[in-house]
């Protein structure tokens, strides 16, 4: 049985989640899989997290999508000229599909994990929230707030984060970058990974205005996070929004940082990353 970690608390669904939490141990996991996403059917955004390589949180996440049913869904990995060059192919067509959106040069994992998650909403409206490298150069010439627009101010861009929050974030960094990279020289990729959470909320909060929602949003667990991520950030642009945020864990390990429900699968086998500085 995957085991469920709560990490917040919920408000008005703490009364739901004490059930379906005591349901877990009598019924079989399907089921009590099936009753803790359940949390995400009657939310506006729901933000679901992953580890980007792991081929069973993109089956959560496709098991979300689903059971909720989004008018849109809005994807980290795609940029919005991806969306543009892959109007009126049909979703369940993988392999057409990631032709379309030229997935092969895009970076990300093999498009086959994520094809489950395209297909299980084929007639959702897809939004491209990536940020493209040189969108990315362009904030590190002239600013995160420049680089987003008007806006800015609606999702912090404009003003530093708290103090401790930083110096979290740049933990994060540091060990991201295997301690190769100085501490004192990460603040521009600090300032990166704001920028992408603000393009995620964004989107978010503009294909729920435009479809009516629901809307899913597919991110690594770093952007999903609700104390300071996408999350955090739509719910600051918009707290008549209803917003809840999945982390995905591996083998017991708590990813870092707040969510509303914690899923956890097997981990994958993987090389050390920090190989290739060494």
């Amino acid at each position: 049985m995957k085991k469920l970690i709560t990490t917040r608390p919920w408000g008005a669904l703490r009364p739901l989640f004490a059930s379906l939490a005591a349901s877990l141990f009598i019924a079989p996991p399907l089921s009590a899989e099936g009753a803790a996403i359940s949390i995400f059917n009657d939310t506006d955004i729901a933000v679901l997290g992953e580890v980007h390589d792991n081929p069973a949180h993109h089956l959560q996440q496709a098991r979300v999508v689903a059971a909720m049913e989004p008018a849109a869904l809005v994807f980290e990995m795609l940029t919005p000229e991806q969306v543009t060059a892959a109007e009126g192919v049909e979703a369940r067509n993988a392999q057409t599909l990631a032709a379309a959106l030229d997935w092969a040069n895009s970076g990300w994992p093999d498009f086959a994990i994520y094809a489950p998650i395209f297909a299980a909403a084929p007639d959702a409206v897809l939004y491209g929230a990536g940020v493209s490298r040189d969108v990315a150069r362009a904030a590190f010439a002239n600013g995160i707030a420049d680089s987003f627009g008007p806006l800015a101010p609606a999702y912090g861009l404009d003003r530093d984060v708290p103090e401790d929050q930083m110096q979290a974030r740049l933990d994060l960094q540091f060990a991201a970058h295997c301690q190769a990279v100085p501490r004192d020289q990460l603040a521009p990729m600090v300032a990166i990974q704001r920028l992408r959470d603000a393009h995620l909320a964004r989107a978010a909060l503009q294909a729920l205005v435009d479809t009516g929602g629901p809307v899913a949003v597919i991110t690594g667990n770093g952007h999903a996070r609700a104390d300071w991520g996408a999350t955090a950030l739509i719910r600051a642009a918009d707290p008549a929004v209803t917003v809840l945020a999945l982390g995905q864990s591996e083998d017991g390990r708590a990813p870092d940082g707040v969510f509303d429900l914690i899923l956890d699968s097997a981990g994958v086998e993987r090389g050390d990353p920090c190989d290739v500085f060494r």
